[in-house]
Parts: C-alpha cells; sequence; structure tokens
C-alpha cells in the first residue's frame, strides 16, 4: 500500500503571518517549514508583504515485517520550486538513511531498502533537503521528518521463566493462592490487541485454576493429600490479542508440590510385641525395638515412645531414637527369673507437634503391647551387703572370729556355696575365713598403731559351677586399746642459770601417746616414787598435757655439779592405765642478768682456774698435732715390707722352682705346698705366704682324719682357681708341682724340710707316745746319748 504525500505552498500577503509546521518533537533549532519573511516599512506607503514558496508534509507511516518482492514505497518528497526538468538533487540525511531508508535524487520519492522490526526501533528522524545541481546551492533549507513504523501482531507473549517451581500446604481449601505467573509481549500496547495476553490453563485441572489476567494460580480442590500425591505438573498458557482467533500464544511449566502437616496420626503395624532377656542382663541393656508409621514427614512425622501401664512399668522403660523414631525396650531393673517370668507392657507412640487443625480427625497416638519374657540362667552367689564393716579391738588373740559374711545362690538349684579370702588384698595373710560359714578369723596380731584399717576382698564361688563366684570388699577397722605408754613429745636440752632463784621456770615439757582413746589424750606427771620430794627442782602439772619444771633452790654451781638428772612419771586416764618414766637432763649453765645462757661447757671451769682462752688453745693444737704423728707413724710402719723367708739360694724348702723360665726367679716361691695337698680340708684363713717370715714360731698342723678323702683332680682345679683370683698373688710367672701322698698318718710328716731352724735342741719325747712302731725314732732322738751323739 503506498502512501502519497504532497506538500503545499502557501503564500499569504497584506498580513503578517508565520506558518509553523510542529514536527513530532519540538525543537528549537529543527522547524519543518523554513521562511523568508520580506517586510514593507510604512515610509514607503506600501502594504504589500510577501512569503517565499515552502515546503511542508506531514509525518510517514511503515509497516514493520514487510515481506513483498519489491521494495516498500514510505513517501515522496518535492517543492514547488521543482518544474520537474531534474534542475534540483533531493538529498536524506538521518537515522538509517542510506542504509534502511534510500530517495531518487531526481523524483524524491522515498522507499525501505530492508524489513523493519518495530520491536527493535520504532521511530526514524530524517532530514532533506534540495539543491540546485547547477549552482549547488539549497533552494529550500533543510527540514526535519519522522518515520513511523506501524506494529503487527509478530510476537508471542513470553513467560518471565521457562519452569516455575511453586509449593502449597496439603488440605488447603478451594481457591487457596499458589503461585503468580507473568508473560510479556514485544508488540505494541498502543496499537490494536497485540499486546493483551489473557492466561489459561492447559494441564493440571481439575486440581488447580488460573485467573486469566494476573496469571494467579490457585487451588480447585479441596483437602488434596499429600500422601496420595505429593507432585502435580501444570501447563499455563499466554495469549494475546485478548484470547481470539489469530492470536499469538507461550506456555510456561509450573511444578507445585504439597508441603506436608501433620494430619496422620501414628500407627503400630502390628498389636502386640514378644521379647525375651535373660535375667543376667544388667540394667541399661536393650531388648528390642518397636517402631510406629506415620507417613507424614519431618517435625510432623516426629513421635514419642512412653509406657501407659502394666506390671513392669517400674522395671523396663521405653528410651526414644530421634534418629530413626523407633521405641527402644530398656532394662530398668534387675531380672530375677525366679520371682517372675513375664512382664506385660502397654506402650504408647504420640506425635510430638500435633496441628491443632486437624484435631478432629481424631487422637494422634497409637497403642501396642509388649510382652518380655525372661529366661532363667545360672547366676553367681549374691551377698546379703553391697559391702562389709567389721570393728575389733587390736588386743584381740590370734585365731578369733571377727565377724561374718554369708551368701546364697539366687537360682533355683540353690548350689553350695564356698568362701575364700582374695590373697592379692591380704598379703600378710593376717585373715582366713572359714570356706563353710564365712567366719572371718585373725592369723597374727593386730597393731592398730601401724595398720588402723584392713581392706581385704571375700570372694563366694559355687562349689559345683566355680566359674560362678562374686567378690565383696570387707573393711576391717582395728579400735584402740591402750597399749602404749606416754613419753616425752621430743628431746629436751635444759639448763638452768647457776644465779637462778626459787620458783623460776626452766622448762616445759609435753608428751606423746600413739594410743588413740575416744575420749581423747589426758596426761598427768608426777615424780618418781623413790624420790618423791626433790630438793633441786618441782614438776607441777599444768593439767593441760603440760608440766613446768620449777626451780627450787636459790643458786646452783657447776663446780659442785654441772648436771642434773630428774625423773618424771608420766600416766595417762586410759584403761588400762599405761605409765613410762622420763628422765630430764638439767644442766647448769653461767647467764647473765637477764637469765640469758652464756656457757654450759667445761671451759668455763677451767678458765676459774687462771688458764687464759689463748693457753687452752695451744694445748689442744699440741695435743692434735702430736696425735697427726702418731697416726703417720703407725701407717708407715703398716706398709714396711716385712724381710723374706729365703735370703740364699741354699735355703731349700718342699717347693720346686725352675729357674729356666721368664718367671720372677728365685724370688717366685709363694705356690701350694705338699702339705696343704696331704691336708685338703686346710682353712683359707691358715693359709700363709711362703716366701715370708712366718707370724708365728711353731704352728700346729690339724690331722684330718682316714675317713675324710675327696677326689683330688677336683681339689687341684679348685686350689687353681682360687689362686688365679687371689688379689694377693704375685704379678710373675711360676711354675707350681702339686704331689698327693694319700692321706697322712697321726704322726705328721716327719721331713726336716719343715722343721723349724733353731739353735737349741728340739724336745722330741713326744715319739714315745707313738707305739711300738715308732721306738726305734724315739731312741734315736728321744735320749741324751742320742743328742750327744
Amino acid at each position: 500500500m503506498r502512501t502519497y504525500h504532497c506538500i503545499s505552498l502557501f503564500i499569504w500577503t497584506y498580513i503578517f503571518h508565520i506558518v509553523d509546521t510542529t514536527p513530532f518533537q519540538e525543537k528549537s533549532n529543527s522547524h519543518l517549514t523554513s521562511k523568508t519573511v520580506v517586510s514593507l516599512t510604512k515610509s514607503d506607503g506600501k502594504m504589500l508583504r510577501r512569503t517565499k514558496r515552502g515546503w511542508m508534509w506531514n509525518q510517514f507511516f511503515l509497516l514493520e515485517e514487510y515481506t513483498g518482492a519489491d521494495t516498500q514505497y514510505v513517501g515522496k518528497l518535492h517543492t514547488d520550486q521543482d518544474k520537474g526538468d531534474g534542475n534540483l538533487k533531493y538529498i536524506l540525511t538521518g537515522d538509517g538513511a542510506g542504509s534502511l531508508f534510500v530517495i531518487d535524487e531526481k523524483t524524491g520519492d522515498i522507499h525501505a531498502a530492508k524489513k523493519l522490526d518495530r520491536e527493535e526501533k520504532s521511530l526514524y528522524i530524517l532530514r532533506a533537503k534540495a539543491i540546485d545541481r547547477k549552482t549547488g546551492r539549497q533552494v529550500e533549507p533543510e527540514s526535519e521528518f519522522i518515520i513511523k513504523i506501524h506494529d503487527i501482531n509478530d510476537n508471542e507473549p513470553k513467560f518471565t521463566k521457562d519452569v516455575y517451581t511453586a509449593s502449597v500446604p496439603e488440605m488447603s481449601g478451594v481457591g487457596t493462592s499458589v503461585i503468580q505467573v507473568t508473560a510479556t509481549d514485544a508488540d505494541d500496547a498502543n496499537y490494536g490487541n497485540s499486546a493483551k495476553v489473557v492466561y489459561s490453563i492447559l494441564q493440571g485441572q481439575p486440581y488447580f485454576s488460573v485467573d486469566p489476567e494476573s496469571g494467579v494460580i490457585k487451588t480447585a480442590l479441596p483437602d488434596m493429600s499429600r500422601e496420595n500425591r505429593e507432585q502435580y505438573q501444570v501447563v499455563i498458557q499466554a495469549k494475546d490479542m485478548g484470547g481470539q482467533m489469530g492470536g499469538l500464544s507461550g506456555t510456561t511449566t509450573v511444578n507445585i508440590t504439597l508441603t506436608d502437616v501433620n494430619n496422620n496420626p501414628p500407627r503400630f503395624p502390628q498389636s502386640t510385641y514378644h521379647f525375651n532377656s535373660p535375667e543376667s542382663v544388667p540394667p541399661g541393656t536393650h531388648l528390642g525395638r518397636i517402631k510406629a508409621s506415620d507417613p507424614d514427614m519431618g517435625t510432623n512425622a516426629e513421635m514419642e515412645y512412653s509406657i501407659a501401664e502394666g506390671d513392669g512399668a517400674d522395671t523396663f522403660e521405653v528410651v526414644t531414637d530421634k534418629d530413626t523414631q523407633e521405641g527402644i525396650i530398656t532394662v530398668k531393673k534387675n531380672l530375677d527369673f525366679e520371682k517372675k517370668m513375664l512382664y506385660t507392657l502397654r506402650v504408647d507412640a504420640s506425635n510430638t507437634h500435633p496441628d491443632p487443625r486437624f484435631l478432629h480427625l481424631g487422637p494422634f497416638k497409637d497403642t501396642a503391647v509388649v510382652k518380655i519374657s525372661v529366661e532363667d540362667v545360672d547366676e553367681p552367689p549374691v551377698f546379703s551387703k553391697l559391702s562389709y564393716l567389721i570393728e575389733v579391738d587390736e588386743d584381740v588373740k590370734e585365731g578369733s572370729i571377727i565377724g561374718q559374711v554369708t551368701a546364697y545362690d539366687p537360682d533355683a538349684m540353690n548350689n553350695l556355696i564356698k568362701y575364700s579370702v582374695d590373697r592379692h588384698t591380704d598379703m600378710d595373710r593376717i585373715f582366713s575365713i572359714h570356706s563353710e560359714n564365712g567366719s572371718i578369723f585373725t592369723l597374727k596380731p593386730l597393731d592398730r598403731e601401724s595398720s588402723p584399717w584392713h581392706n581385704i576382698t571375700i570372694t563366694a564361688t559355687e562349689i559345683n559351677n566355680p566359674k560362678q563366684s562374686t567378690h565383696i570388699p570387707v573393711f576391717i577397722r582395728i579400735l584402740d586399746i591402750n597399749d602404749h605408754a606416754p613419753e616425752f613429745a621430743m628431746y629436751y636440752e635444759t639448763f638452768v642459770c647457776e644465779n637462778a632463784k626459787p620458783g623460776q621456770l626452766i622448762q616445759t615439757i609435753s608428751v606423746m601417746d600413739k594410743d588413740d582413746p575416744p575420749r581423747g589424750h589426758k596426761f598427768f606427771f608426777e615424780p618418781v616414787p623413790e624420790f618423791p620430794l626433790n630438793p633441786n627442782f618441782t614438776i607441777v602439772d599444768n593439767k593441760d598435757n603440760t608440766a613446768g619444771i620449777m626451780t627450787r633452790k636459790d643458786g646452783y654451781s657447776r663446780n659442785k655439779m654441772s648436771t642434773y638428772l630428774l625423773p618424771i612419771l608420766i600416766f595417762d586416764n586410759d584403761y588400762p592405765i599405761q605409765s613410762s618414766t622420763g628422765t630430764l637432763t638439767i644442766r647448769v649453765c653461767a647467764c647473765d642478768n637477764q637469765g640469758n645462757m652464756q656457757s654450759c661447757n667445761a671451759e668455763a671451769l677451767v678458765l676459774s682456774a687462771g688458764l687464759s682462752t689463748g693457753a687452752l688453745v695451744a694445748i689442744l693444737l699440741c695435743v692434735l698435732i702430736l696425735l697427726i704423728l702418731v697416726m703417720l707413724f703407725a701407717a708407715l710402719k703398716r706398709q714396711r715390707k716385712k724381710e723374706p723367708l729365703i735370703i740364699s739360694k741354699d735355703d731349700v724348702r718342699d717347693n720346686i722352682v725352675t729357674y729356666n723360665d721368664e718367671g720372677g726367679g728365685e724370688e717366685d716361691t709363694q705356690a701350694f705346698d705338699i702339705g696343704t695337698l696331704r691336708n685338703p680340708e686346710a682353712r683359707e684363713d691358715s693359709k700363709v705366704r711362703r716366701d715370708v717370715m712366718p707370724e708365728t714360731i711353731f704352728q700346729i698342723r690339724r690331722t684330718v682324719p682316714l675317713w675324710e678323702n675327696i677326689d683330688v683332680q677336683d681339689f687341684i682345679h679348685r686350689r687353681l682357681k682360687e689362686n688365679d683370683s687371689d688379689p694377693s698373688a704375685p704379678p710373675y710367672d711360676s711354675l707350681a708341682t702339686y704331689a698327693y701322698e694319700g692321706n697322712d698318718s697321726v704322726a705328721n710328716s716327719l721331713s726336716s724340710l719343715e722343721s723349724l731352724t733353731a739353735d737349741c735342741n728340739q724336745d722330741y719325747d713326744y715319739l714315745s707316745d707313738w707305739g711300738p712302731r715308732f721306738k726305734k725314732l724315739a731312741d734315736m732322738y728321744g735320749g741324751d746319748d742320742s743328742d750327744r751323739d
């Protein structure tokens, strides 16, 4: 469809009149009509007014989305000065000039070179001018005009989201708002019905409905249950042109979820539950689990279990597991098969968060019966008490019964029981127990002062089944008996001044007692009966378990008596009364006028004899030096070497010395003599070094009976080991040869090797006592004639 707009030119004369053409938008520098006004003044006497020719046009309109084969004709520009001879040239500038819009320079026809879209740009502002081709001058001033794009329904409504997600509580009433959907249309809302959108529901009926104008989705059915169906998918359509035929449409999907409310009570899947439990299980043991089902979710499905009634409500309890929503049957007290074998409980399961809106549907709880059977097991013995406390006097005699424990077999068999003491708790074996009747008696004396408490463990064991045993602690308290006498609490160093006056307090004494009487200690102080009246001192009982020592005479003399011994009799008031005598040593000292001690030793006595302190110090130094000299002399004498016995090479003993070795030579003569071999019973302390002079001139050898015989090889090896480990042995090599002749005779050895060298004659008269076998020798050595020969 072509639209041609003509440009009309009006000339007004004789009046002042300005013709303004206002474009779509007023602008101070843009006028669609240009005017040149020629004025005639009053001085001429002429009233002629003339306006130049001009051009004027209205705005152009163009349909969008043109699909024709030719270019779309927009309009024509023309001026009255165009004579049709092609002398004028039309020029177009502005939005889209040359690309979207083209103009015929000769005719001024405007065409749209491309398909236009109003949704992209709905208004184009262009400028036109006419130029004389010969002179290049504008014949008309540049003017602005508008091309407005007319809308067509070429855009369907579009929703803000492709998929909507919404939720609504179950059991909601009809018309409950769920969600609002919104669709927009890009077409011109001010031109026709292209942008007028109407909503409708394509899928989701009869559960939900939509408002056609607002797009609000609402529930359409009452009391929809989540437990029956939880998810719904609703399809909403938005159609323009007011929903009329031929309008464009768009759709969206709305996923609606029914949220849970607490509208269902819990229900047990079965009415009765059975559990078994051994009677030996401890309290707190879980016997089993029960669970009620609730189709609700989350907090609406939370429930709590409790025992409503039953004969075991005080023996069992139900604990709710918050994670699994189960009820745990738990033992609360000890079970006893012999007392009760079956328990019946009624357990309730109720919601913890009921909804008041649905209380009319019924009580939100359910009840089940739980039966628990107790099984018999072989149980250990049971003591009559959890622990025993026994009190016994410390003077109880050994073997006395101090207490008794009792235990019994709780089983129906009632097996016999034996008792014993756990020796790990009675390492000293002070106590014992009668294995049959449980009587505890002592094995040793008791002493409260050394151990006032004894904690032992008694074990009761079934005789037929030793694995079944029970331990019980027994606390034995030793009661005190007054068996200790009081004594001084400490050692007292007491002194009295020489210038003391009668009645002066010189010492306060206190005592201690290992006993612990129930009424507390009470001590008394008196002089001993042997000296009831002491002429020097007086004992004063302070009645507070202390006593004061008072002087009795005027002045004391160290020259006459430097130390006094004061015996004091101390006794308690418990039964039986215990007493002791404590002796207080009192020294006589020199004191100043205020009674402060100055000296109590012997120095003051010496000073009174006329010796000065310097003289006493010199005497003590002399004595000390003399003692040091004596000690040094004794030490030097002790370290002096003893003179060797072997002086010359001709001196031969019963040792065989080898001289061709690298040993110590002649001086190495310390070895075992044959006499030692002949006397295996020789003592260690009788062993004598052979290279030094013996301590005694003569040594009587002990004879060994013939029946005392030992193995020679063992003897020699033992002696070798002793010499190897002997620290007094010489540090050089020696060869010792050992010989053995068997047991010696009662006459001892006659060898001259062991005879001592002496200038005087020896007495051999004892040879006559040895019998007829030694008569010859007795005649040779025993008589005077023999000596002369």
